[in-house]
């Protein structure tokens, strides 16, 4: 959907991303491939980018996501990555860190706990753009968060947010690219409602290997069958949520 705002235009598929992709060990999936050509249109555009991107847990949304945020840096732009827990953006951190760290980019964690002194360090590096890419929850919307040159955010699980938080993020940057991701799938129309007039993408491709998430719907009087399934799956060597 395009908008009357005008944004930065970013110049995409950089160096930077053809050194990161050479970091990989593996190939991107052709859904990857296709959301990532769909997101670099956008962010060459004069419009900022307003899309939600959908995809199913194991589906690559995190990678796509930083491939996003190092396009911003490849710009000389920070970029933000924002969680809605703790424990789900210290996960991602640690997640990018080693990727950024082999590419000489600076990346910093941002939450409300934490030794006041260090925490007052962190918002200097982000202040005077030392840190380059910053990742963290609600806390980087809070007033003392004041980002030297953001240009892209990217925003975990969106609905746990709400769209005046997603306004506040915006703000601490020149109308900066924003890229939402969930999990949860959600026809167009009820999109529209929950974010605003935004453009969807989807990732509908699992890497080779992986198997399809199975979802299932537990309420408060089955809660010990979820328990004994979740115990069983870690049991048998896989992962559950």
């Amino acid at each position: 959907t395009q908008t009357k705002e005008r944004g930065r235009q970013f110049k995409t598929r950089g160096e930077l991303i053809r050194k990161f992709l050479k970091l990989l060990k593996f190939d991107l999936t052709g859904a990857q491939k296709r959301v990532l050509g769909e997101i670099m249109n956008y962010l060459e555009k004069e419009a900022p980018m307003n899309l939600l991107l959908q995809g199913d847990v194991g589906s690559g949304k995190t990678l796509v996501a930083l491939i996003a945020l190092l396009t911003g840096v490849d710009n000389n732009c920070q970029a933000a990555l924002m969680a809605p827990t703790e424990l789900l953006a210290e996960q991602h951190f640690l997640n990018i860190r080693p990727l950024c760290e082999s590419l000489n980019i600076k990346v910093q964690l941002v939450t409300s706990t934490g030794a006041a002194k260090e925490k007052s360090l962190i918002r200097d590096h982000i202040r005077d753009g030392t840190t380059q890419i910053v990742v963290g929850t609600h806390a980087l919307i809070q007033k003392n968060i004041v980002f030297a040159n953001l240009g892209l955010a990217v925003v975990d699980e969106q609905h746990r947010f709400g769209v005046l938080q997603r306004e506040a993020l915006s703000k601490k940057g020149l109308l900066p690219h924003i890229l939402i991701m969930t999990a949860t799938p959600i026809p167009r129309s009820l999109a529209l409602t929950l974010y605003g007039d935004m453009n969807v993408s989807f990732l509908d491709e699992f890497p080779p290997g992986r198997r399809p998430i199975e979802t299932r719907l537990f309420y408060e009087k089955t809660r010990k069958t979820a328990y004994s399934l979740l115990e069983k799956e870690v049991n048998e060597g896989r992962q559950a949520y």
